[in-house]
């Protein structure tokens, strides 16, 4: 059984790619596969048939899993950015 570091409802930061910097939560976990999806991040256009619900059809964003090394916690990210922006220590 594959574990992550990550579980759903936390959020994170995206470290690389195209959506490097964002921020959103965790909206399932696939151990498995190794990836997650997160909130708003790695959005794709899927094409809808016509059907009773949706009349037209058409296109809408949706989001995509991503690999969960590419996530961190947010508040691990902040903790990590404040000690790389605190000045060296003098010896």
């Amino acid at each position: 059984m594959n574990t992550l570091h990550v579980k759903k409802n936390d959020m994170v930061v995206v470290l690389s790619g195209e959506d490097k910097g964002k921020v959103g939560k965790i909206l399932a976990t696939y151990p498995e596969k190794g990836r997650v999806l997160v909130e708003g991040v790695n959005l794709v256009r899927k094409a809808l048939r016509k059907s009773q619900d949706n009349p037209k059809g058409g296109i809408i964003a949706k989001e995509a899993p991503i690999a969960a090394a590419k996530v961190m916690l947010q508040e691990r990210y902040e903790m990590r950015k404040k000690r790389r922006q605190a000045p060296a220590a003098q010896v």
